[in-house]
């Protein structure tokens, strides 16, 4: 008697954790820019929450929902995510961050990858950016300066330019204006390629071919990322030196990248869904800016395409893919 009395205490001990532990108690939402599973950006997300002790199933609810490289589904996917209730909706690129915006202003947004939250009105400030937004900022439009910049290093008779990115991204847009406000004074012409949606990328390349660019300016976003394979492919082929925002590009086989960490951004993102699933306001959190940007350069892909990388640019580098 004593021992089963002993027994079913022990399953009553045992039990009762694991019951809690699989009680969902709080909801996120997901606004991702790329196809399922995701990429290395948004496993660090998850497993940076789960880090901070938040485990999909256990306690957490997650709902995810992937754009697949197409920023005009984001409305939907937005509206969708809302009507589940969550407690936090992370909304990933600028498309993202205005969708989700326009589809609550009551539940707590954490933005990431967003090129200038002010710029684009999403909040009115960093430091108080009030209202239910909050996350981090990529700095993206000051950057694009000085990937201009490396470019004219590695190349140093550069004078034509190719850019490809999305033109209905307004974020893209700042970086643009940043981009062609600094070539001229380095003696570059900027040739604009835009793309909209992933059946135009095949008419940008042809254009591309039929003007010659000397060396191409990949910017990053929901649209170009998710075809990042194809535009490496293009640029390998025609022996175009390409720059790329984030590393994701050289990972594919890429000439260079310059930018932050996506990885470490989306890690620093978790933080804020933490502390507003433990009760601190969106309106409180700052918007964080990247202190730390990283080169990366690939030397395999330079000896295939015939290209020399100039030696201030290889001892500038953080990390040399031989």
């Amino acid at each position: 008697m004593r021992r089963r009395s002993f027994l079913t205490g022990l399953v009553s001990v045992v039990a009762r954790p694991l019951l809690v532990e699989a009680q969902p108690t709080k909801r996120v939402g997901v606004l991702y820019y790329g196809v399922p599973p995701g990429g290395t950006d948004l496993r660090a997300l998850l497993d940076a929450l789960r880090d901070l002790g938040w485990v999909d199933g256990r306690n957490l609810v997650l709902d995810i929902r992937y754009a697949e490289g197409r920023t005009e589904r984001f409305p939907e996917l937005a509206a969708d995510v809302v009507r589940q209730k969550p407690d936090v909706v992370v909304a990933v690129s600028t498309p993202g961050s205005v969708a989700a915006k326009n589809a609550t202003n009551t539940i707590p947004i954490v933005m990431l990858a967003v090129s200038d939250p002010v710029g684009t009105k999403l909040v009115p400030n960093l430091a108080r950016p009030g209202g239910n937004i909050t996350g981090l900022s990529l700095l993206a439009p000051e950057l694009s300066a000085k990937r201009v910049d490396l470019l004219k290093q590695t190349l140093p008779r550069l004078s034509r330019m190719a850019v490809l990115w999305n033109v209905q991204n307004e974020g893209m847009q700042l970086r643009f204006r940043e981009v062609s406000a600094a070539a001229p004074a380095l003696g570059i012409q900027v040739l604009s390629f835009g793309v909209r949606h992933p059946t135009e990328f095949d008419e940008a390349f042809a254009a591309m071919r039929r003007e010659h660019p000397e060396a191409l300016l990949v910017m990053a976003d929901a649209v170009t990322v998710a075809h990042r394979h194809r535009t490496v492919e293009f640029a390998e082929t025609n022996r175009i030196p390409a720059i790329y925002e984030v590393r994701e590009f050289v990972d594919a086989g890429g000439l260079m990248s310059y930018g932050i960490s996506m990885a470490e951004h989306f890690r620093r993102g978790a933080s804020f869904v933490d502390r507003i699933l433990k009760g601190v306001p969106p309106a409180d959190l700052a918007i964080e800016q990247p202190s730390r940007f990283e080169l990366i350069v690939n030397q395999r892909t330079a000896k295939t395409i015939g290209f020399t990388v100039s030696p201030s640019v290889l001892l500038r580098a953080d990390q040399i893919i031989e």
